[in-house]
């Protein structure tokens, strides 16, 4: 085990009971009448770091009904661990000719029954599986994927659906909405809301609206839509948020969907580790690795394991909000014009600087003599092989040798 991720399990724990009661209490907290919801935990692509079969466990453990996928591929990792339903959050269409093959080999699956698609354009819309569980998506200031209002509208209105729904080829598990981290804008408000009502609250608002239509438009037909079809499914929602949903729409349940608050909201039970795989003392101008670099002064070489293929110092991009954080970017790229880059690894308190960029599987470091002393002098010990640096990682683009959880 070179590159692992350690987890104070107690904590972490106890972490994810505080945000699924904290989230349960906003979503029901709407007084007698009020329909309810749960939370929905997120379990996509690598797992948080965690691993996908580590996510539907712990979902299991927290007691919710519903889990949420990134993709349909995502699927089969959590069916075999996880006995509720399963919602697959990118949107299906049959355009995708490698996901469509893998849609069918769930669907001949014996969890096929417990499998949610989202729908999120019209012409995905008019080609609906039979017996298909269906999620509505509409599109909000997001701007990634949805139907527009007027879309949803006229398609539920049509003789086609209607016959769906009667049927009971469709079923329709409520609607889907996608807000952005930051504030929207917002041109209308309507006059009963609230001053100070957040834009997302208000975005959320007009589509409880428009879904409810849409579903007197069904009702008016005749259209059976099931128990869970007046259900909005949410992201991205404060607490507070999710509060003034229900007093604003008290008939609508709440499916609040949470991941990274859920999995990674306690950063401080979650420890990312390398072993040392090798330490050698090295002197001014030493050249070292692939691209033969010197050393700048006398020191240690530590060989780490972490690397390209572990996420070590894969960074997303991000732009630059304020003059801090400008200059921050002008002295990391300044430093890197100049060969230098720091590691995410740090002995102590003190982060290491790269010898070159990082190997696919290990990363080599350079530690100044004279740091050395200075961290001897205050009671660390020399860096050995066999012991451990602890490293930054983003944990969504991370990838772990073994995850050790602490009972």
């Amino acid at each position: 085990m070179t590159f692992t991720l350690h987890v104070d399990g107690p904590a972490w724990r106890q972490h994810t009971e505080s945000v699924r009661d904290a989230l349960r209490t906003a979503i029901r907290d709407g007084g007698p009448g009020s329909r309810l919801g749960d939370l929905v935990p997120v379990a996509k692509g690598n797992g948080y770091g965690l691993g996908l079969t580590r996510l539907a466990d712990e979902s299991t453990r927290l007691g919710v009904d519903r889990l949420a996928v990134g993709t349909i591929f995502e699927v089969p990792a959590v069916a075999s661990r996880y006995a509720g339903d399963i919602l697959v959050l990118t949107p299906w269409d049959p355009r995708d000719a490698i996901a469509t093959q893998r849609w069918a080999d769930i669907e001949a699956s014996e969890y096929a029954g417990r499998v949610i698609r989202t729908i999120g354009d019209v012409h995905t819309a008019r080609l609906i599986p039979a017996g298909s569980r269906v999620l509505f998506e509409g599109i909000t200031s997001m701007r990634r994927f949805g139907l527009l209002e007027t879309d949803l509208l006229a398609f539920v209105a049509t003789d086609a659906f209607h016959t769906a729904v009667r049927s009971g080829q469709v079923r329709i598990e409520g609607l889907a909405l996608h807000l952005p981290l930051a504030m929207p804008e917002i041109h209308h408000v309507a006059p009963d809301v609230p001053r100070g009502t957040s834009a997302r609250v208000l975005e959320v608002q007009g589509w409880a609206r428009t879904w409810r239509a849409a579903l007197e438009e069904l009702s008016r037909v005749q259209c059976p839509v099931g128990e869970h079809a007046n259900t909005l499914w949410v992201s991205h929602l404060t607490d507070d948020e999710l509060r003034a949903v229900r007093g604003l729409e008290p008939e609508v349940a709440i499916n609040a969907r949470v991941g990274t608050r859920l999995w990674l909201g306690d950063g401080a039970a979650l420890s990312a580790r390398g072993t040392i795989l090798a330490v050698h003392q090295v002197g001014r101008r030493f050249a070292v690795g692939y691209r033969q670099r010197k050393a700048k002064d006398d020191g240690l070489l530590i060989v780490v394991g972490g690397g390209t293929s572990h996420g070590v110092a894969m960074a997303a991009p991000t732009p630059a909000a304020n003059l801090r954080q400008r200059a921050i970017a002008a002295g990391t790229g300044a430093l890197e014009a100049a060969g230098r880059s720091r590691s995410p690894f740090s002995w102590g308190d003190k982060l290491l600087w790269f010898a070159e960029p990082p190997h696919m599987q290990v990363s080599m470091l350079w530690l100044p003599e004279s740091a050395v002393r200075e961290g001897v002098a205050h009671g660390l010990r020399a860096p050995a092989v066999g012991e451990t640096l602890d490293c930054r990682v983003r944990h969504t683009t991370a990838l772990f040798d073994a995850v050790i959880t602490d009972a």
